[in-house]
C-alpha cells in the first residue's frame, strides 16, 4: 500500500527537524563550548573574571561603579564613566538622547514629596552640565562647559518673537530653571527673562542655547560626563584617568607619580592598532592600587 503524499511530506519535515535539532541545537553548541575551553580562550569565554583571594570581584570586560551606599564617589578609587543603566547587567542600555536634547521636562511641584517623583526629566544637555560640575568639584578643576549655567543646568531659553520666527523679541523663558529660581541671564535682547513654570506650553518659542563665558575646552573630558552605548564600558580615557590621579594619590597618601605609573601600566592601546583611542581599565587599575 502506497503512503499518501501528505504523510510522506510530513515525515520528511519531521526527519529534517530532528536532524537539524541534533546538529544545530546540540552538536554545534557542544563543539563551540569545547573550543572555547582551549587554553588561551578559556578566560575570555568564561567572562574574563577578575578574582581577589580566589573570589570574583568583577570582569575586565564589564564596568562597575566605585561609590558608597549613598552613591557618592569613593575618593581613593578611580571613577568609571557615567552609566545610563547604573551599571546593572540586567538592564544594559543607552539613554537614547542626542545633541538636540536640550530642554528639560519640569516636574509638578504638587508631587515634590511623592515617592514616585515629580515627573521631571533632565535633557542630555543638563545631564552633561550637572556631571561636569560634579566632576569639577570632586577633582578641584573648572567644570564649566559652554551652554551650561554655573549651577549645572542647560543654559537654554525659549524666545518668542513678534513675527513667529523673527522680529522683535516679546518674551524669553529659561525653560530649564523652574520657578522660583532666578534665571541664569537677566535679560535677552532687552526683554526680562522669566523662570520656567510647570504646565505652561512654551512650544511657540524658539529654543536658543546661550553660550556663556565658559572655556571652549572644558577641563573635564567628554567621557566623564557622557555614558557609553552599553552603559557598562569598563574603560575611561587616559585624560580622565590623569585628571583623577591627584585626588586618588591624596586619598591614599602616596606620590602622584606612582599613581600615574599605574595608569600607564593599565592603559590599553587602540584596537588593531588604529581603531578608537587608548583606554584605562578602571577595575584593574583600582585593584592594582589596593594590591600596592
Amino acid at each position: 500500500m502506497r503512503t499518501p503524499g501528505w504523510i510522506s511530506q510530513h515525515m520528511a519535515a519531521l526527519r529534517a527537524l530532528l536532524v537539524f535539532t541534533v546538529l544545530v541545537g546540540i552538536a554545534y553548541p557542544l563543539v563551540i563550548t569545547g573550543v572555547a575551553q582551549i587554553p588561551g580562550l578559556r578566560d575570555k569565554a568564561n567572562g574574563s573574571l577578575v578574582e581577589v583571594n580566589g573570589q570574583p570581584v568583577g570582569s575586565s570586560l564589564v564596568g562597575q561603579a566605585f561609590t558608597d551606599a549613598d552613591g557618592n564617589p569613593v575618593k581613593k578609587y578611580f571613577q568609571s564613566r557615567p552609566s545610563a543603566s547604573g551599571y546593572r547587567l540586567d538592564a544594559t542600555s543607552a539613554s537614547n538622547l542626542g545633541p538636540e536634547s536640550v530642554q528639560d521636562t519640569l516636574g509638578d511641584p504638587a508631587l515634590a514629596d511623592s515617592p514616585d517623583g515629580d515627573g521631571s526629566k533632565q535633557a542630555l544637555l543638563t545631564q552633561v552640565c550637572a556631571r561636569s560640575k560634579a566632576v569639577g568639584e570632586l577633582e578641584g578643576v573648572d567644570g564649566r562647559r559652554p551652554y551650561c549655567t554655573d549651577d549645572g543646568i542647560g543654559a537654554v531659553l525659549r524666545v518668542f518673537y513678534r513675527d513667529g520666527m523673527s522680529g522683535k523679541v516679546t518674551r524669553a523663558v529659561s525653560v530649564n530653571q523652574p520657578c522660583p529660581a532666578t534665571p541664569f541671564i537677566a535679560t535677552y535682547e532687552g526683554v526680562a527673562v522669566e523662570c520656567g513654570k510647570f504646565g505652561e506650553d512654551y512650544g511657540g518659542g524658539v529654543l536658543v542655547p546661550v553660550r556663556g563665558d565658559a572655556p571652549a575646552e572644558s577641563a573635564v573630558p567628554a567621557d566623564a560626563v557622557t555614558a557609553s552605548a552599553s552603559g557598562i564600558d569598563p574603560h575611561i580615557s587616559l585624560a580622565y584617568a590623569k585628571l583623577q590621579a591627584k585626588r586618588v594619590a591624596a586619598a591614599r597618601d602616596i606620590p602622584v607619580s606612582e599613581v600615574e605609573k599605574l595608569i600607564d601600566e593599565h592603559t590599553t592601546g587602540r584596537a588593531l592598532g588604529f581603531m578608537g583611542e587608548p583606554g584605562v581599565n578602571v577595575l584593574e587599575l583600582n585593584l592594582a592600587l589596593d594590591r600596592r
